[in-house]
Protein backbone atom coordinates (compact mmCIF):
# COMPACT_ATOMS: atom_id res chain seq x y z
CA UNK A 1 0.00 0.00 0.00
CA UNK A 2 1.06 3.74 -0.85
CA UNK A 3 1.68 6.49 1.57
CA UNK A 4 -0.93 8.29 -0.21
CA UNK A 5 -3.83 5.16 0.08
CA UNK A 6 -2.83 5.34 3.74
CA UNK A 7 -2.99 8.76 4.23
CA UNK A 8 -5.99 8.76 2.40
CA UNK A 9 -7.59 6.52 4.88
CA UNK A 10 -6.69 8.60 7.63
CA UNK A 11 -7.93 11.90 6.00
CA UNK A 12 -11.50 10.35 5.84
CA UNK A 13 -11.71 8.53 9.43
CA UNK A 14 -10.86 11.96 10.16
CA UNK A 15 -13.97 13.15 9.16
CA UNK A 16 -15.07 10.83 11.85
CA UNK A 17 -13.83 12.54 14.78
CA UNK A 18 -15.64 13.60 18.38
CA UNK A 19 -13.40 16.56 18.76
CA UNK A 20 -16.19 19.64 20.25
CA UNK A 21 -13.84 20.99 23.10
CA UNK A 22 -10.60 21.58 20.63
CA UNK A 23 -11.76 21.46 17.07
CA UNK A 24 -9.19 19.64 16.02
CA UNK A 25 -9.83 16.30 14.72
CA UNK A 26 -7.16 13.88 14.04
CA UNK A 27 -7.21 11.05 11.92
CA UNK A 28 -4.74 7.52 11.94
CA UNK A 29 -4.41 4.80 9.69
CA UNK A 30 -2.43 2.12 10.27
CA UNK A 31 -0.82 -0.83 7.86
CA UNK A 32 -0.50 -3.58 9.42
CA UNK A 33 2.63 -6.76 8.03
CA UNK A 34 -0.57 -8.45 6.05
CA UNK A 35 -1.76 -5.47 4.09
CA UNK A 36 -4.78 -4.31 6.34
CA UNK A 37 -5.76 -1.41 6.99
CA UNK A 38 -7.61 -0.19 10.77
CA UNK A 39 -8.12 3.61 11.51
CA UNK A 40 -9.09 5.52 14.18
CA UNK A 41 -9.99 9.36 15.45
CA UNK A 42 -9.37 11.37 18.38
CA UNK A 43 -12.39 11.07 20.62
CA UNK A 44 -12.46 13.89 23.20
CA UNK A 45 -13.96 14.01 26.75
CA UNK A 46 -14.45 17.11 28.45
CA UNK A 47 -11.86 15.51 31.20
CA UNK A 48 -9.30 15.84 28.58
CA UNK A 49 -7.29 13.08 30.56
CA UNK A 50 -9.89 10.98 29.33
CA UNK A 51 -9.39 11.61 25.41
CA UNK A 52 -8.32 8.67 22.95
CA UNK A 53 -6.10 9.84 20.11
CA UNK A 54 -6.59 8.64 17.08
CA UNK A 55 -3.29 6.71 17.28
CA UNK A 56 -4.49 4.67 19.80
CA UNK A 57 -8.12 4.17 18.52
CA UNK A 58 -6.20 2.52 15.60
CA UNK A 59 -4.31 0.21 17.81
CA UNK A 60 -7.05 -0.86 19.26
CA UNK A 61 -8.96 -2.01 16.48
CA UNK A 62 -6.28 -3.96 14.87
CA UNK A 63 -5.76 -5.80 18.00
CA UNK A 64 -9.50 -6.44 18.12
CA UNK A 65 -9.12 -7.86 14.63
CA UNK A 66 -6.16 -9.80 16.10
CA UNK A 67 -3.32 -7.67 13.91
CA UNK A 68 -0.35 -7.08 16.26
CA UNK A 69 2.72 -6.63 13.38
CA UNK A 70 2.63 -3.07 12.72
CA UNK A 71 4.58 -1.37 9.74
CA UNK A 72 3.51 2.11 9.27
CA UNK A 73 0.97 4.36 10.74
CA UNK A 74 -0.85 7.78 8.56
CA UNK A 75 -1.87 10.58 11.17
CA UNK A 76 -3.64 13.17 9.73
CA UNK A 77 -4.86 16.67 11.00
CA UNK A 78 -5.79 20.24 9.41
CA UNK A 79 -2.47 21.70 11.01
CA UNK A 80 -0.12 24.07 9.28
CA UNK A 81 2.97 21.81 9.87
CA UNK A 82 2.44 17.80 10.08
CA UNK A 83 1.39 16.76 13.74
CA UNK A 84 3.43 14.62 15.48
CA UNK A 85 2.38 11.63 18.08
CA UNK A 86 1.87 12.53 21.53
CA UNK A 87 4.55 10.93 23.96
CA UNK A 88 1.72 8.29 25.09
CA UNK A 89 0.78 7.16 21.35
CA UNK A 90 4.97 6.97 20.97
CA UNK A 91 4.85 4.73 23.51
CA UNK A 92 2.11 2.93 22.85
CA UNK A 93 3.35 2.04 19.32
CA UNK A 94 6.58 1.10 20.40
CA UNK A 95 5.15 -1.84 22.57
CA UNK A 96 4.61 -3.28 19.11
CA UNK A 97 6.97 -1.59 16.34
CA UNK A 98 10.10 0.91 17.86
CA UNK A 99 11.13 0.82 14.02
CA UNK A 100 7.73 1.59 12.81
CA UNK A 101 7.27 4.63 9.67
CA UNK A 102 5.20 7.29 11.04
CA UNK A 103 3.64 9.25 8.36
CA UNK A 104 2.47 12.65 8.92
CA UNK A 105 0.55 14.86 7.09
CA UNK A 106 -1.75 17.94 6.60
CA UNK A 107 -4.96 18.08 5.11
CA UNK A 108 -3.37 20.62 2.50
CA UNK A 109 -0.50 17.87 1.83
CA UNK A 110 2.53 18.85 3.63
CA UNK A 111 3.91 15.32 4.48
CA UNK A 112 6.83 14.52 6.23
CA UNK A 113 7.74 10.81 7.06
CA UNK A 114 10.08 9.59 10.10
CA UNK A 115 10.98 6.59 12.37
CA UNK A 116 9.21 6.02 15.55
CA UNK A 117 12.86 5.39 17.00
CA UNK A 118 13.37 8.54 15.68
CA UNK A 119 11.11 10.06 17.87
CA UNK A 120 11.56 8.23 20.81
CA UNK A 121 14.87 6.82 21.07
CA UNK A 122 15.73 3.93 23.42
CA UNK A 123 12.25 2.50 23.71
CA UNK A 124 12.65 -0.83 23.47
CA UNK A 125 15.71 -0.10 26.07
CA UNK A 126 12.95 0.20 28.84
CA UNK A 127 10.88 -2.91 27.34
CA UNK A 128 13.73 -5.46 26.94
CA UNK A 129 14.58 -4.40 30.92
CA UNK A 130 10.55 -4.83 32.01
CA UNK A 131 10.06 -8.20 30.56
CA UNK A 132 13.48 -9.62 31.83
CA UNK A 133 12.00 -8.87 35.62
CA UNK A 134 9.45 -10.85 35.21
Amino acid sequence: MSNQSLISAAVSVRQKSYSPYSGFSVGAALLTKSGDVFTGCNVENISYRLTICAEQGAVASALAHGHRDFISIAVVADSKKPIVPCGACRQLLAEFNPALSIIMATTSGEVEEVLLSELLPRATQGILESKRNV
